[in-house]
């Protein structure tokens, strides 16, 4: 059961940039990179800053462990439910970057019609209810989203993102963070003046032109 040197290679690149960001600090976070049939993801209790290769757990689908010396990380279950329901999934992190985790435990959620980049890229990132970390409550706490968002902001609890692979899921949750932090420096600048409906209607014309 050999997993390819190069997707540990690159799970590890993504944890260590999600450390170096400061997305997450000490022990936080989980990566996930879909294989086929089976699933690659961090640890339990590992700084995503410092991991090795052999630190890595291999599971299926069901979160059943196939191959490591560690335990996978206590939000599997969370990991597992989403590739469950979305079959274009194949990579997931969750982070607790801190601007977007600031309006996750103030519960604020991030209006939908302020930045052009935004709305091409992610649309609407949704504010889920707060659950109790690494339960099936999680799962039922995004259910509702999963399905049409690839960013989701978690109250008290952080952000999760799918890509269709671990570069995309990177840069999802890079510019969630990027979002959160341009809202709440704007709100303290005097408030924020979401875009109009007809420059929205403009926007996603360009978006139709370049598919």
């Amino acid at each position: 059961m050999k997993i390819s040197s190069l997707a540990k290679k690159k799970l590890l690149e993504i944890c260590k940039r999600i450390y170096d960001k400061g997305f997450v600090a000490a022990n936080d976070g989980n990566v996930s990179l879909k294989l086929g049939n089976k699933i690659l993801v961090t640890p339990t209790g590992k700084s995503k800053g410092f991991l090795e290769s052999e630190d890595l757990v291999l599971v299926d689908l069901k979160g059943k462990k196939l191959k490591g010396k560690l335990n996978p990380t206590s939000e599997l279950m969370m990991h597992t439910f989403i590739y469950e329901k979305r079959e274009d999934a194949g990579a997931v992190v969750h982070a607790h970057p801190p601007y977007s985790t600031a309006l996750a435990a103030a519960k604020i959620p991030l209006p939908e019609f302020l930045l052009p980049e935004v709305i091409l890229s992610l649309g609407k990132i949704p504010l889920a209810p707060y659950a109790t970390p690494s339960t099936r409550e999680v799962c039922k706490s995004i259910e509702g989203f999963i399905q049409d968002h690839d960013a989701i902001i978690m109250e008290n609890h952080g952000v999760v993102t799918v890509g269709k692979d671990l570069d995309d899921a990177f840069f999802k949750l890079e510019r969630t963070e990027h979002y959160s932090r341009i809202y709440f420096l704007a709100k303290n600048l005097g408030g924020i003046k979401e875009l109009t409906k007809k420059e929205i209607e403009r926007i996603l014309k360009t978006k139709e032109k370049s598919v």
